[in-house]
């Protein structure tokens, strides 16, 4: 067996797992190298869903991490990929990683621990610390500030209609009852829906200060905007999915007319609409209720984009 990394980068692991409740489960395509400087630094039992890499990932970590579950899919599901890593685990709780993500030792524990002392919580989202200044993502400071009621002594912390994938961990039944990540909007932006589904079924997402995720973004990223014209797609199909038709339209209105990027983004849902309208179920009032709150605005009267509910990377 090849040697593998400890969480602080030295010695020759694997790791006993942090916590027997959490599964971490991983979804990539072709970041290979990625993959091999942050699979060690995981202290649990890890899923990696490969999307149909071209780029010897599979291999490469099969030699590498002989204990990493590999799932090779064969295609790209994107953010979808993740939910049949969770459906292949048998622990209470997953915790999702990107391939330049990791949980800090101890964080998986913790946030373990948040979900056991709070059955009401679907999910719990956490800090993100990002590169090696180790600088404090803005969006914790989003989801801290939530002035959205109903946590109080149910949930673990403040309740959020967002929340980062690659920081957060969820209680397996309740994100397999709320469908997971869909086959629609895929990435980026599929936390939102989630997010909305979860809340709707009675489990919803609170955030919770202590555990930290440490993010070092690929250099193999899209420019900005590329991202804001993906980010635009996403954010019309998951109006589509979910919102009342003058709210989802709302969101189709402000993609044409904010940028070049944005308006190529509404183009592009367009393909995947049949699936939107197949899967389409209009979110319960107080869930709407919600998004207004955040949003700033009842439904379907403003049309600027609803703060602090979609997750941010």
């Amino acid at each position: 067996m090849q040697s593998t990394l400890r969480p602080d980068g030295s010695g020759d692991g694997p790791e006993p797992p942090e916590d027997p409740r959490v599964t971490v489960v991983v979804a990539s395509r072709d970041r290979r190298d990625d993959l091999l400087r942050t699979l060690g630094r995981h202290r649990a039992r890890v899923i990696l869903v490969d999307n149909g890499s071209t780029d010897g990932t599979v291999e490469a970590v099969r030699r590498a991490f002989p204990h990493v579950e590999v799932v090779e899919l064969g295609r790209n599901l994107a953010a979808a990929g993740r939910s049949i890593g969770v459906r292949r685990a048998t622990t209470p709780f997953v915790a999702f990683a990107d391939d330049d993500s990791w949980w800090s030792p101890g964080s998986l524990a913790a946030a373990a621990d948040a979900l056991a002392s709070a059955p009401a919580a679907g999910l719990v989202a956490v800090d993100v610390l990002v590169g090696a200044a180790e600088r404090r993502d803005p969006f914790c400071d989003v989801l801290a500030a939530s002035p959205l009621e109903g946590g109080g002594e149910l949930l673990p912390g403040p309740r959020v209609l967002g929340f980062m994938a690659c920081a957060a961990m969820v209680r397996r039944d309740a994100f397999l009852r709320a469908g997971g990540f869909d086959d629609v909007v895929r990435f980026p932006g599929e936390e939102e829906r989630l997010a909305w589904d979860l809340t709707a079924q009675g489990a919803p997402p609170a955030y919770v200060a202590g555990p930290v995720v440490h993010h070092h973004p690929s250099p193999r990223r899209h420019d900005a905007a590329a991202r804001r014209r993906a980010v635009a797609r996403s954010r019309v199909l998951t109006g589509l999915l979910r919102l009342p038709r003058r709210d989802a339209l709302v969101r189709v209105r402000q993609a044409l007319v904010e940028d070049a990027a944005t308006r190529r983004g509404a183009l592009d849902a367009v393909r995947d609409l049949p699936g939107a309208l197949r899967q389409r179920r209009v979110l319960p009032r107080h869930v709407l209720a919600d998004i207004a709150q955040l949003d700033g605005s009842a439904p379907g009267a403003g049309d600027r984009p609803a703060r602090g509910v979609a997750g941010s990377r």
